[in-house]
């Protein structure tokens, strides 16, 4: 009878999996449509001299596994055995070849540490056993994610597109803490709920004040009026939630301040992450940004705050995304 039962409910899973897949496939595809005839004439694209196909291509694939893995298809991957999974991250050096092969820019060094980065961090979290606590093997991850996006140790590799060494770190982290780790309470999800958006607006709410009155007492910003046009806001939103808000929150909070919690608590957690969230902008300018890390610091914990609400990443995206977006657009 066991039996019986089972396997209807297995295939129900499956093709209601397969189904997600298909919807999430078409809404990804119209996504980069989309963004192909935004910026196919932009300056960025005029500043790639002719290589925009190519770097496009390998935009697309640096933002698939967030985009996907975003919409509950981690499954597919978890359930592979543990050496199947080492070895699947050697794909996550495919935008690097598709972005330089057969230009002057490729170089055997890049391409040796594209395949070998997430092959190696992958399999140091791949030890069956490892519970929700925070284990070392965690610490030499996060560290060796840190440290490379940090001191930019992967600007070159993408001819200074700041973003594509960015997308490149958070799909590995993603998926050795989710996919390789099977972390619990990431709350890595892009489906966006009602308490989701209702906590990220409120922690707005809360943080706009202050970093207005923080920020114009040190000089950091000047408010600017500006009577945008809808297409440069709707431009704004997009990049920022796409290139800002996902990948730093998936870092920084459902993995970051997730571990530390089940090690330290959930205040010192949501301090430590914000600290280190912010001293990751200690380099956005001449010199150390003490500026930047204070206002960036304060910030983390608004977004530390909107994620723990109900353990979800899109509170925080939502917060994230709409902070930079006013300080791009009015305050900077």
């Amino acid at each position: 009878m066991l039996v019986y039962t089972r396997a209807p409910n297995r295939i129900w899973k499956e093709a209601a999996l397969k189904k997600r897949f298909l919807i999430v496939s078409l809404l990804y595809a119209g996504l980069l449509i989309a963004l192909w005839f935004g910026f196919r004439r932009s300056p960025l694209a005029a500043s790639l001299d002719g290589n925009f196909s190519r770097a496009f291509a390998s935009f697309a694939i640096l933002l698939a596994p967030l985009w996907f893995m975003g919409f509950d298809t981690t499954d597919l991957l978890r359930r592979l055995p543990r050496p199947a999974q080492v070895a699947i991250a050697t794909l996550f050096a495919l935008p690097y070849f598709v972005f330089n092969a057969g230009t002057a820019a490729f170089g055997w060094q890049f391409a040796a540490i594209m395949i070998a980065l997430p092959v190696v961090l992958s399999a140091i979290v791949a030890v069956p056993g490892v519970l929700g606590r925070m284990h070392w093997r965690d610490g030499i991850v996060i560290a060796a994610i840190t440290v490379t996006y940090f001191l930019k140790l992967l600007s070159p590799a993408w001819g200074g597109l700041t973003f594509f060494p960015k997308l490149f770190l958070a799909d590995i982290v993603l998926y050795c803490f989710l996919v390789v780790r099977a972390l619990e309470g990431t709350g890595y999800s892009l489906v966006p709920t009602g308490s989701a958006v209702w906590t990220g607006m409120r922690e707005l709410v809360f943080y706009v004040p202050l970093a207005i009155v923080a920020g114009e007492s040190v000089g950091f910003i000047h408010f600017h009026p500006a009577a945008d046009d809808l297409d440069r806001v709707i431009g704004a939103v997009l990049l920022t939630f796409l290139l800002i808000a996902i990948p730093e929150e998936l870092f920084f909070r459902s993995i970051l301040q997730n571990i530390l919690e089940s090690r330290f608590g959930r205040r010192p957690a949501l301090l430590l992450a914000a600290a280190i969230f912010g001293l990751s902008h200690f380099n956005h300018g001449p010199g150390f940004n003490w500026k930047y890390v204070l206002l960036a610091s304060v910030a983390g914990i608004f977004y530390g705050r909107a994620w723990r609400a109900n353990r979800q990443i899109f509170a925080s995206v939502v917060t994230h995304t709409a902070v930079d977006v006013v300080w791009l657009l009015w305050f900077r």
